[in-house]
C-alpha cells in the first residue's frame, strides 16, 4: 500500500531546514524520508517528481470559510473599474441567476474605482431594481438599493453604523445586515459552494484552515463541521461568539474570530481602534466596540474554561486592550501553552511586541494586505502618516519569538500562500522583509502550532500526515520578486490527489454522514 516519491527537492520546514529526496508514504502518514530508499520498500509503487521542489501543504489561518466559499462562485465586483463596469457585472448575474430573490456582490473598493467613492443607494438604484447588497473589499462594510433597504427589518436599520442617506451599512449595522441576508442562503447552494470552495483552495495547495464561522447562516457553526467531515481538507472551527456556552456545548476547543469578537473595525472604514488620531481626521480615533470589562470579563471566561480564543484587533489601541484582557485572565490563572491569538494585529510599536511576547500570545496576519490593490500601502500612508513604518513589522515580530502564522481573511483576500510568501518576503518597508524560509513556515509549521495541530501537520516527517504541493519551481532559488510567479502543480493530501466533489451533493452529504476524520 505504500507509495514511494522520489527524486524530489523536498523542503521539510522541520527545526533543521532538512531537505531530502524521497518520501514514502503509507496508509496516509509519511514513513520515511531521506535520500535512499530503505529496503523493505523498494517493491512499493515509485512516483517520479524530476527533481520538482515539495513544501508541506499550506495553512490558512484565518478564513471566513462560509462566507469565502459562497463568493467563490457568486458575484465578485472586485474588477469592476467604475459603475458604468459595476452595471455590466451586476446585470449579467442577476440575468443568469433570477431566482436569487436578493443578489449578495463581494469585493466593491473606493480604490479601484474611477469614482473613487463606494456607490451609494442612490447609484445602485440606477443599476439594478433587483435587492441589491454589496460587501465591500474588507468584509467591514455593506452598501444596498432600496428594493433591498425597504424590506429590512427594524433591527438591522436601527443599529449604530447604518447611514439612511448613502444606503451604507457599517459596524453593527453591518453584521446585523449580512446576518439576515446570508439566512435566505439555500442548503443545497450551501454544500454546493463549500465543495467548490474546498476544491479552490487545494488547487492553491492549502490542506489545512482555521474557518471562523457564526454569522449569518443559521447553525452555520454546527453546519461547518458537519460539512467538514467529507471535504478532503483538514478543517478548525472558530466560533465567533462571546457566549462561552454555546461553545462548551459543542466540545470546541476554540473561539473567536471577527464579527461578535472583533475589539474594532478596519482601516478601509477608518474605524480601526487607534492610540492617535487620523492623520487627515485629528476627530477620528476609530471605534472600540467594546468596554476593557467588557473584553476582560469574556476573555476571562474563556482562558478559565480552557479554551484558546482568537480576538480581531487591528489598530494599536485594540491590540492593546486584547494584551490587557489576555494578562489579567493569565495573571489570576496562570496557563502554560494556551496560543490565545490576536487575529490581524496590523499596527505594532515596539513595546507592543514585547507586550505580546512576554505573554505568549500568537499573531495570525494576512500578508497579502501588504500589496493590496483594493487598499494601497498609499492609502494607509494618508490616514496614518509614520506609523506605517509600524504596519505589520514582521522581521521585528520574528525576531523577537513571535509565532507568527499567515492567511488570507478570504473572501476579503483570495487564499493564495504562495502569494502571501511573496508578500511577506516584499514587504514595502524593505527593514521588515523576512528570509524566504520563514515566510515559508509561516505558512505550514506555524500554522499547525498556532492550531495545536504540529505533531501531525505542517512539516514533512515520519509520522505526520502526507500532506505536501509541488511547485512549479525551487521556491528557495528563484529571485524574490518572482515568488509570486510561482505555480502549484498538484497538491497532495494523505499522500493522495484529493477526489473532486463538484456536482454531486448526495455523494458528498454520504460521505460527511459516514466519514470520521481523526
Amino acid at each position: 500500500m505504500a507509495t514511494i516519491f522520489e527524486n524530489g527537492n523536498f523542503i521539510s520546514c522541520d527545526e533543521q531546514n532538512t531537505i531530502f529526496s524521497v518520501l514514502v508514504e503509507d496508509q496516509g502518514k509519511i514513513v520515511f524520508t531521506g535520500n535512499k530508499i530503505p529496503h523493505q520498500y523498494q517493491s512499493a509503487k515509485k512516483i517520479d517528481l524530476q527533481k520538482k521542489t515539495v513544501l508541506p501543504a499550506f495553512f490558512d489561518t484565518h478564513i471566513h470559510f462560509s462566507s469565502y466559499a459562497f463568493f467563490n462562485l457568486g458575484l465578485d465586483c472586485r474588477n469592476a473599474g467604475d459603475f458604468r463596469e459595476l452595471q455590466a457585472i451586476i446585470g449579467k448575474y442577476v440575468a443568469q441567476h433570477l431566482e436569487e430573490k436578493i443578489v449578495l456582490g463581494f469585493g466593491i473598493s473606493a480604490h479601484t474605482l474611477k469614482e473613487k467613492r463606494l456607490p451609494t443607494s442612490k447609484d445602485l438604484d440606477k443599476i439594478t431594481s433587483h435587492p441589491l447588497l454589496l460587501i465591500k473589499y474588507d468584509g467591514h462594510a455593506a452598501m444596498a438599493n432600496e428594493a433591498l433597504i425597504s424590506h429590512l427589518p427594524s433591527v438591522v436599520l436601527e443599529k449604530r453604523g447604518f447611514e439612511k442617506e448613502s444606503g451604507q451599512f457599517f459596524q453593527e449595522a453591518f453584521y446585523e445586515v449580512v446576518n439576515y441576508i446570508s439566512k435566505k442562503v439555500s442548503l443545497a447552494k450551501i454544500f454546493t459552494n463549500l465543495v467548490e470552495g474546498s476544491n479552490q483552495l487545494i488547487k492553491n495547495g492549502i490542506g489545512s484552515i482555521s474557518s471562523v464561522e457564526g454569522v449569518g447562516i443559521p447553525f452555520d457553526v454546527d453546519l461547518m463541521r458537519f460539512a467538514a467531515r467529507g471535504l478532503p481538507i483538514n478543517i478548525k472551527t472558530y466560533y465567533q461568539t462571546m457566549n462561552v456556552q454555546k461553545v462548551l456545548r459543542r466540545k470546541l476547543d476554540c473561539i473567536g474570530g471577527c464579527f461578535e469578537t472583533a475589539l474594532d473595525g478596519c482601516f478601509g472604514s477608518v474605524d480601526a481602534a487607534l492610540k492617535e488620531p487620523y492623520n487627515h481626521d485629528i476627530s477620528n480615533k476609530g471605534v472600540l466596540y467594546y468596554s476593557q470589562e467588557k473584553v476582560n470579563s469574556f476573555v476571562k471566561e474563556a482562558h478559565n474554561s480552557g479554551l484558546q480564543m482568537a480576538l480581531h484587533a487591528i489598530g494599536d489601541a485594540a491590540i492593546e486592550q486584547a494584551l490587557n484582557a489576555f494578562e489579567t485572565a493569565l495573571r489570576e490563572n496562570p496557563r502554560k501553552d494556551h496560543r490565545h491569538t490576536i487575529i490581524h494585529a496590523e499596527l505594532m510599536d515596539e513595546k507592543l511586541i514585547a507586550r505580546v511576547k512576554k505573554l505568549g500570545i500568537c499573531i495570525a496576519l494576512q500578508t497579502p494586505f501588504l500589496h493590496w490593490e483594493l487598499e494601497p500601502m498609499e492609502y494607509l500612508q494618508s490616514i496614518l502618516g509614520q506609523r506605517t513604518q509600524n504596519f505589520m513589522p514582521l522581521k521585528s515580530m520574528l525576531a523577537a519569538g513571535i509565532l507568527l502564522a499567515g492567511g488570507s481573511d478570504g473572501p476579503t483576500t483570495l487564499p493564495n500562500p504562495i502569494w502571501g510568501i511573496h508578500s511577506a518576503c516584499n514587504h514595502p518597508n524593505s527593514a521588515e522583509s523576512v528570509e524566504v524560509m520563514d515566510a515559508i513556515k509561516m505558512h505550514t509549521i506555524a500554522g499547525a502550532k498556532i492550531s495545536f495541530m504540529e505533531k501531525t501537520h505542517g512539516s514533512l516527517q515520519e509520522g505526520k500526515y502526507a500532506n505536501f504541493v509541488i511547485l512549479s519551481e525551487n521556491i528557495l532559488q528563484v529571485e524574490k520578486h518572482h515568488i509570486r510567479d510561482i505555480k502549484i502543480e498538484a497538491t497532495f493530501l494523505r499522500g493522495k490527489l484529493p477526489k473532486n466533489l463538484s456536482g454531486n451533493n448526495l455523494k458528498y452529504v454520504m460521505d460527511c454522514l459516514i466519514k470520521n476524520k481523526d
